[in-house]
């Protein structure tokens, strides 16, 4: 869950985008798109951290996955501050439904 600060963040990303780039639906499309572009970044730092690339070696450090899993968690909370006025909210209720699952099972 982020902090009312974080989304006040957020916000501020979302509307220096605008300023950049407008909302339009092509924009959306991209903002939803770099969420997969960052899970990317995010499973190559694993691989690396793992040495799974026989080539390459172990080239990520643990550090380095987290900088990328945030930048996941931050380019999904600006797609969908830009969906949404109030995206916290959206938030939370999708929390209380996954949280609701696991404690049903």
């Amino acid at each position: 869950m982020l902090s009312t600060e974080q989304w006040a963040t957020i916000r501020g990303l979302v509307d220096w985008l605008d300023r950049s780039n407008g909302r339009s639906q092509q924009e959306i499309t991209l903002r939803l798109l770099k969420i997969t572009e960052e899970a990317g970044e995010a499973a190559q730092a694993w691989i690396g951290v793992m040495g799974q690339n026989p080539r390459k070696g172990v080239t990520h450090t643990h550090p380095q996955v987290q900088d990328e899993l945030c930048d996941v968690i931050v380019t999904a909370a600006v797609a969908l501050a830009s969906l949404v006025d109030n995206p916290g909210y959206v938030l939370d209720q999708k929390l209380a439904k996954i949280t609701a699952r696991s404690e049903a099972s």
